[in-house]
């Protein structure tokens, strides 16, 4: 996300240890780097891969991420047969949405560590398999409880592909392409989950309410088998492995952001964010509108099929098929967020007198995108009515799709260039777990 002439150095947003690309120009011709950083010259660093290779590592990690947010909302297609099934109301079914969300709002507070301790290929593909067994066992459920525990750890295991990704494409991807890599990031989670009711809605009609599940078990077997073959792309593990491979003594290596004793670890990823909410301005704002925003957005999973079926008379594929609105949202606002950057900041650049530009310069998509999200709110409320047809209010959650992804782009684009690199992954992760819990939460009260 940030960009070669950012005000600090560029890092890695997962793990929050700098990456190999530095903000200074002179830095990219050193045939050493400090700390954990390989050299631009180490065939093994993962910038000098082949394009080819780049490409496969980067597609795995959006196949996983696509997988785990899919999970998340393919759900909600079945949750009128889940009611009737094991007698619970509408807002306890629910659950199995939400505490699959909460389960996710863990990863950032845990992955970090993880990654460092083992590499991100590992995480990966003992990841993906943990959350298919939940995921398993929620299909398999003979009672809700058991249904609500298997998704919230599907969610708790899956969430680790959700966080990977980020650090992914920053170990492959040189600064002139990751400018603009958080808008691809995106769309994973965005697609995925505009994708749920859209294959869930025509599943549920044919099969029932379980093999929504079954349905994601196969997109997760599918993905896992174009990932078992993913090289690792850390720098950090790289260097360890190919030490240990070769008999030498593990490198010496600068400690890890994320921290090395427990005490480290709990103090930048749980004490530090927490902190964070509620002294930090920047992680304040941010975090409250793109938690609100966030609830919001899963809230209308529950809120939209509600609404066509009783205002229109749609049934269950129907309401699935008017989702493509979500996913077109997120293509348009991705598409937006990549041709400002591009367009922006050569000029900003240019125009600059020492080579640097003002980070706030990550805000214009969030400009453009707040409008489109406080208009298609009142559009929205203002159409879903049998008195005007139905693309109106469908046409209106397309634009709040492209706005609420706008701001997560310039939001999170924006925290990771404003602190340092310790403070970087303190600050992600607030706003992460503060905007995921909220996403669970708002859903259990969007009925009453």
């Amino acid at each position: 996300m940030a960009s070669q002439m950012s005000r600090h150095i560029a890092k890695d947003p997962e793990s929050d240890a700098i990456s190999p690309i530095q903000s200074h120009p002179t830095s990219l011709g050193e045939d050493s780097m400090t700390g954990h950083m390989m050299s631009l010259q180490d065939p093994d660093n993962p910038l000098n891969w082949p394009i080819y290779k780049r490409i496969y590592a980067s597609a795995v990690a959006l196949a996983f991420a696509f997988v785990v947010a899919f999970g998340i909302t393919v759900y909600t297609a079945g949750i009128s047969e889940v009611t009737t099934r094991f007698d619970v109301s509408a807002t306890v079914a629910i659950l199995g949405l939400s505490l699959y969300l909460l389960g996710i709002a863990f990863a950032p507070l845990t992955t970090p560590h993880l990654s460092e301790a083992f590499g991100r290929s590992t995480v990966y593909l003992i990841s993906l398999p943990l959350f298919s067994l939940f995921i398993l066992g929620a299909g398999l459920s003979k009672n809700f409880t058991t249904l609500a525990v298997c998704r919230f750890f599907a969610g708790f295991f899956g969430g680790p592909c959700l966080v990977l990704i980020e650090g992914t494409f920053a170990d492959v991807w040189s600064a002139n392409v990751t400018g603009s890599y958080y808008a691809i990031l995106s769309l994973a989670s965005f697609v995925g989950a505009g994708t749920g009711p859209l294959i869930g809605g025509f599943v549920f009609a044919a099969r029932g309410w379980r093999w929504t599940q079954w349905v994601t078990l196969m997109l997760a077997l599918a993905a896992y088998l174009l990932g078992i073959g993913l090289p690792e792309t850390y720098p950090r593990a790289i260097m360890r492995r190919r030490a240990k491979r070769r008999g030498l003594p593990p490198p010496q290596l600068v400690e890890a952001g994320s921290g090395v004793t427990l005490r480290d670890m709990l103090l930048v990823t749980v004490l530090t964010p927490l902190k964070m909410l509620v002294t930090e301005p920047i992680v304040v704002g941010t975090s409250l509108y793109l938690g609100f925003n966030f609830a919001v957005i899963f809230s209308f999973f529950i809120s939209i099929p509600v609404v066509l079926e009783a205002t229109y008379g749609f049934d269950i594929q129907q309401v699935g098929l008017a989702f493509i609105a979500a996913i077109a949202g997120s293509l348009l606002a991705a598409a937006t967020s990549v041709i400002l950057d591009r367009l922006v900041f050569p000029r900003l650049l240019k125009k600059s007198h020492n080579g640097i530009v003002d980070i706030e310069y990550r805000l214009y998509p969030a400009m453009m995108g707040g409008f489109g999200i406080t208009i298609s709110l009142f559009w929205i409320a203002w159409t879903a009515s049998p008195n005007i047809k139905w693309p109106s209010p469908v046409l209106g959650t397309l634009l709040y799709v492209w706005g609420n992804m706008s701001v997560l782009i310039s939001g999170v684009s924006y925290l990771f260039d404003a602190y340092p690199p310790r403070g970087t992954l303190s600050a992600l992760t607030a706003a992460a777990s503060f905007r995921l819990t909220l996403a669970a939460a708002l859903p259990l009260v969007i009925l009453q």
